[in-house]
Protein backbone atom coordinates (compact mmCIF):
# COMPACT_ATOMS: atom_id res chain seq x y z
CA UNK A 1 0.00 0.00 0.00
CA UNK A 2 1.47 3.90 -0.32
CA UNK A 3 3.10 4.56 2.98
CA UNK A 4 2.65 8.26 2.65
CA UNK A 5 -0.87 9.44 1.47
CA UNK A 6 -0.89 13.31 0.11
CA UNK A 7 -4.63 14.44 1.19
CA UNK A 8 -6.42 17.58 -0.90
CA UNK A 9 -9.67 18.90 1.17
CA UNK A 10 -12.15 20.84 -0.74
CA UNK A 11 -15.08 21.99 1.55
CA UNK A 12 -16.90 26.06 1.95
CA UNK A 13 -17.31 25.36 5.73
CA UNK A 14 -14.54 26.38 7.52
CA UNK A 15 -15.64 24.22 10.96
CA UNK A 16 -16.16 21.01 8.80
CA UNK A 17 -12.30 21.82 7.15
CA UNK A 18 -10.98 21.98 10.26
CA UNK A 19 -12.78 18.94 11.50
CA UNK A 20 -11.88 17.24 8.32
CA UNK A 21 -7.77 18.31 8.98
CA UNK A 22 -8.37 17.05 12.99
CA UNK A 23 -9.52 13.73 12.52
CA UNK A 24 -6.79 13.28 10.01
CA UNK A 25 -3.76 14.33 11.71
CA UNK A 26 -4.55 11.01 13.47
CA UNK A 27 -3.34 8.83 10.71
CA UNK A 28 0.94 9.26 10.43
CA UNK A 29 0.78 8.15 6.65
CA UNK A 30 -1.68 11.25 5.30
CA UNK A 31 -0.76 14.53 4.81
CA UNK A 32 -3.11 17.64 4.31
CA UNK A 33 -1.15 19.16 1.15
CA UNK A 34 -3.92 21.67 0.19
CA UNK A 35 -7.33 22.68 1.48
CA UNK A 36 -9.78 24.84 -0.25
CA UNK A 37 -12.71 27.05 0.22
CA UNK A 38 -14.30 26.64 -3.23
CA UNK A 39 -13.31 24.41 -6.29
CA UNK A 40 -12.19 26.67 -8.76
CA UNK A 41 -8.91 27.30 -6.30
CA UNK A 42 -8.08 23.74 -5.94
CA UNK A 43 -7.76 23.34 -10.02
CA UNK A 44 -4.39 24.85 -10.60
CA UNK A 45 -2.92 22.12 -7.88
CA UNK A 46 -4.61 19.53 -9.95
CA UNK A 47 -0.89 18.41 -11.17
CA UNK A 48 0.19 17.77 -7.99
CA UNK A 49 0.80 14.03 -6.89
CA UNK A 50 -2.71 13.57 -5.11
CA UNK A 51 -3.60 10.02 -3.35
CA UNK A 52 -6.79 11.13 -1.87
CA UNK A 53 -9.38 13.74 -2.75
CA UNK A 54 -12.27 14.84 0.29
CA UNK A 55 -14.71 17.13 -1.03
CA UNK A 56 -17.98 18.54 -0.58
CA UNK A 57 -20.92 17.77 -3.16
CA UNK A 58 -22.46 20.98 -2.94
CA UNK A 59 -20.14 23.85 -2.91
CA UNK A 60 -20.66 27.24 -4.14
CA UNK A 61 -19.95 27.77 -7.79
CA UNK A 62 -17.86 24.39 -9.39
CA UNK A 63 -19.54 21.29 -7.43
CA UNK A 64 -17.55 19.00 -5.79
CA UNK A 65 -19.22 16.37 -8.68
CA UNK A 66 -18.07 18.72 -11.29
CA UNK A 67 -14.32 18.79 -9.73
CA UNK A 68 -14.11 15.54 -9.67
CA UNK A 69 -14.59 14.79 -12.89
CA UNK A 70 -11.73 17.15 -13.30
CA UNK A 71 -9.84 15.73 -10.92
CA UNK A 72 -10.25 12.17 -12.44
CA UNK A 73 -5.98 11.20 -11.82
CA UNK A 74 -6.97 11.06 -8.36
CA UNK A 75 -7.09 7.58 -7.32
CA UNK A 76 -9.72 7.91 -4.48
CA UNK A 77 -12.46 10.39 -3.61
CA UNK A 78 -14.41 10.53 -0.59
CA UNK A 79 -17.51 13.00 -1.04
CA UNK A 80 -19.22 14.89 2.11
CA UNK A 81 -22.57 16.31 2.42
CA UNK A 82 -25.37 17.56 4.44
CA UNK A 83 -27.83 16.02 1.31
CA UNK A 84 -27.95 12.09 1.85
CA UNK A 85 -30.13 12.14 -1.56
CA UNK A 86 -27.04 13.02 -3.30
CA UNK A 87 -25.29 9.45 -2.61
CA UNK A 88 -27.23 7.74 -5.50
CA UNK A 89 -25.53 10.66 -7.98
CA UNK A 90 -22.14 10.50 -6.61
CA UNK A 91 -21.59 6.98 -7.03
CA UNK A 92 -22.29 7.27 -10.71
CA UNK A 93 -18.58 9.07 -10.94
CA UNK A 94 -15.47 7.33 -9.65
CA UNK A 95 -15.97 7.45 -5.84
CA UNK A 96 -14.72 5.34 -3.17
CA UNK A 97 -17.28 7.00 0.03
CA UNK A 98 -20.01 9.03 0.53
CA UNK A 99 -20.38 10.62 4.37
CA UNK A 100 -23.53 12.75 5.06
CA UNK A 101 -23.05 15.51 7.61
CA UNK A 102 -22.33 16.12 11.00
CA UNK A 103 -19.26 14.28 10.64
CA UNK A 104 -18.20 12.08 13.19
CA UNK A 105 -15.14 10.25 14.27
CA UNK A 106 -16.11 7.13 14.36
CA UNK A 107 -18.10 7.19 10.68
CA UNK A 108 -14.63 9.37 9.24
CA UNK A 109 -12.14 6.51 10.25
CA UNK A 110 -14.44 4.18 8.82
CA UNK A 111 -13.81 5.73 5.64
CA UNK A 112 -10.50 5.65 5.96
CA UNK A 113 -10.04 2.04 6.77
CA UNK A 114 -12.21 1.37 3.16
CA UNK A 115 -9.63 4.01 1.98
CA UNK A 116 -6.47 1.81 3.08
CA UNK A 117 -8.08 -1.77 2.11
CA UNK A 118 -8.54 -0.37 -1.58
CA UNK A 119 -5.09 1.28 -2.05
CA UNK A 120 -4.09 -2.34 -0.59
CA UNK A 121 -6.15 -3.83 -3.59
CA UNK A 122 -4.78 -1.80 -5.65
CA UNK A 123 -1.29 -2.04 -5.38
CA UNK A 124 -1.79 -6.13 -5.27
CA UNK A 125 -4.40 -6.26 -8.29
CA UNK A 126 -1.52 -6.99 -10.90
CA UNK A 127 -0.33 -9.82 -9.10
CA UNK A 128 -4.14 -11.48 -10.42
CA UNK A 129 -4.46 -13.51 -12.87
CA UNK A 130 -8.17 -15.83 -13.28
CA UNK A 131 -9.90 -18.44 -15.53
CA UNK A 132 -13.35 -19.17 -15.62
CA UNK A 133 -14.70 -22.80 -15.93
CA UNK A 134 -18.43 -23.78 -16.04
CA UNK A 135 -19.43 -23.67 -11.96
CA UNK A 136 -15.99 -21.88 -10.40
CA UNK A 137 -13.60 -18.94 -11.15
CA UNK A 138 -9.43 -20.04 -10.50
CA UNK A 139 -8.10 -16.90 -9.05
CA UNK A 140 -3.91 -17.29 -8.88
CA UNK A 141 -1.94 -14.46 -6.66
CA UNK A 142 1.71 -15.46 -6.70
CA UNK A 143 1.87 -19.12 -5.89
CA UNK A 144 -1.69 -19.18 -3.82
CA UNK A 145 -4.95 -20.56 -5.56
CA UNK A 146 -8.12 -19.57 -5.05
CA UNK A 147 -11.46 -21.26 -6.33
CA UNK A 148 -14.83 -19.94 -6.42
CA UNK A 149 -17.68 -21.20 -6.85
CA UNK A 150 -20.43 -19.34 -9.15
CA UNK A 151 -22.77 -19.61 -6.48
CA UNK A 152 -21.01 -17.98 -3.85
CA UNK A 153 -20.37 -14.83 -5.73
CA UNK A 154 -22.70 -12.04 -4.01
CA UNK A 155 -21.55 -8.99 -6.52
CA UNK A 156 -18.92 -7.86 -8.46
CA UNK A 157 -17.65 -3.82 -8.05
CA UNK A 158 -15.48 -1.98 -10.39
CA UNK A 159 -12.53 -0.54 -9.56
CA UNK A 160 -11.15 1.25 -12.82
CA UNK A 161 -9.16 -0.82 -14.62
CA UNK A 162 -9.95 -3.71 -12.17
CA UNK A 163 -12.83 -5.75 -10.64
CA UNK A 164 -13.22 -6.73 -6.89
CA UNK A 165 -15.31 -10.57 -6.76
CA UNK A 166 -17.02 -10.13 -3.41
CA UNK A 167 -18.13 -13.68 -1.81
CA UNK A 168 -18.94 -13.81 2.22
CA UNK A 169 -15.82 -15.70 3.09
CA UNK A 170 -13.64 -12.96 1.16
CA UNK A 171 -13.17 -10.06 -1.36
CA UNK A 172 -10.91 -11.26 -4.34
CA UNK A 173 -9.72 -8.42 -7.11
CA UNK A 174 -8.51 -9.45 -10.80
CA UNK A 175 -7.02 -7.02 -13.34
CA UNK A 176 -10.26 -7.07 -15.92
CA UNK A 177 -13.05 -4.28 -16.09
CA UNK A 178 -16.31 -4.74 -14.79
CA UNK A 179 -18.05 -4.07 -18.47
CA UNK A 180 -15.44 -7.05 -20.15
CA UNK A 181 -16.62 -9.77 -17.35
CA UNK A 182 -20.22 -8.89 -18.11
CA UNK A 183 -19.09 -9.92 -21.23
CA UNK A 184 -18.06 -13.43 -20.51
CA UNK A 185 -20.71 -16.60 -20.41
CA UNK A 186 -19.84 -17.20 -16.90
CA UNK A 187 -21.55 -14.23 -15.93
CA UNK A 188 -24.63 -14.22 -18.04
CA UNK A 189 -26.84 -14.34 -14.95
CA UNK A 190 -25.97 -10.93 -13.78
CA UNK A 191 -26.86 -7.66 -14.30
CA UNK A 192 -25.61 -4.15 -14.21
CA UNK A 193 -27.11 -2.10 -11.76
CA UNK A 194 -24.37 1.03 -11.86
CA UNK A 195 -21.46 1.54 -12.59
CA UNK A 196 -19.65 0.41 -10.00
CA UNK A 197 -21.88 -2.84 -9.36
CA UNK A 198 -23.36 -6.21 -10.94
CA UNK A 199 -25.23 -7.93 -9.14
CA UNK A 200 -26.99 -11.61 -9.34
CA UNK A 201 -30.51 -11.40 -10.64
CA UNK A 202 -31.44 -14.14 -8.43
CA UNK A 203 -30.11 -12.81 -5.68
CA UNK A 204 -32.02 -9.37 -5.63
CA UNK A 205 -35.12 -9.24 -2.25
CA UNK A 206 -35.98 -6.01 -3.26
CA UNK A 207 -35.80 -2.56 -5.07
CA UNK A 208 -36.48 0.99 -4.57
CA UNK A 209 -35.95 4.27 -6.67
CA UNK A 210 -32.27 4.42 -5.49
CA UNK A 211 -31.05 1.29 -4.32
CA UNK A 212 -31.81 -2.47 -4.40
CA UNK A 213 -31.02 -5.27 -1.44
CA UNK A 214 -29.60 -8.74 -2.16
CA UNK A 215 -29.88 -11.39 0.40
CA UNK A 216 -27.63 -10.66 3.37
CA UNK A 217 -28.93 -7.46 3.83
CA UNK A 218 -26.43 -6.10 1.23
CA UNK A 219 -27.71 -2.38 -0.22
CA UNK A 220 -26.26 -1.07 -3.52
CA UNK A 221 -27.15 1.54 -5.50
CA UNK A 222 -28.86 1.61 -8.62
CA UNK A 223 -27.29 3.74 -11.68
CA UNK A 224 -29.80 6.13 -13.18
CA UNK A 225 -28.71 5.18 -16.55
CA UNK A 226 -29.03 1.05 -15.50
CA UNK A 227 -32.79 1.36 -13.80
CA UNK A 228 -34.00 -0.66 -17.23
CA UNK A 229 -32.07 -3.24 -16.18
CA UNK A 230 -34.43 -4.10 -13.25
CA UNK A 231 -37.42 -4.09 -14.89
CA UNK A 232 -37.46 -7.47 -15.04
CA UNK A 233 -38.07 -7.14 -10.86
CA UNK A 234 -41.14 -6.54 -9.30
CA UNK A 235 -41.05 -7.29 -5.99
Amino acid sequence: MITHIRCMIIDDDELDRLVLQHYIKQYENIEVVASFDSAEKAIPYLELPINLLITETNLKGMSGLEFRKLAHKIPACIFVSSHPEMAACVFEINTLDFITKPLTSERFHYSMQRLFDFLKIKEKCECYDAMFGESFIKIKEGGNISLIKKTDVLYLEALKDYTRIITLEKKHCILDSLGNLLRKSFFDSFIRIHRSYAVPRHLIRGKNCHEIELTHHIRLPIGRTYKDNLSFFEP
